[in-house]
């Protein structure tokens, strides 16, 4: 079995802008995404008493190359004025054409 290396972009957020950033990741080339609808509490514990609703984790399995380029977008338009955290990590896929990127603006 042939397994294919990509990066698996996590982004958990405030379901306020998960339109806007499912537009961007996709704009930046990658061909599909997963959606969570989640709770949580973050790193300052506000989000189990102040935040009434729900947040979002989007996953979307791309190459290095789209990985940064969201990651990047992510931190430089979000990071000061929205809750909002990304991971990256390395992962094997099995049919790895089915993530190849569709578009490579990024």
């Amino acid at each position: 079995m042939q397994t294919v290396p990509y990066r698996l972009v996590t982004i958990v957020t405030e379901v306020t802008i998960r339109d806007r950033l499912l537009d961007a990741i996709h704009r930046l080339g990658a061909s599909g995404h997963t959606l969570y609808e989640v709770r949580g509490e973050g790193s300052r514990g506000m989000h189990g008493t102040t935040w009434e609703r729900p947040s979002v984790k989007i996953e979307t399995i791309v190459t290095a190359d789209i990985a940064e380029a969201i990651a990047s977008h992510v931190a430089d338009t979000y990071f000061k004025h929205h809750s909002v955290i990304v991971y990256l990590q390395d992962v094997e896929v099995l049919r790895g054409s089915k993530y190849a990127p569709h578009n490579t603006e990024a």
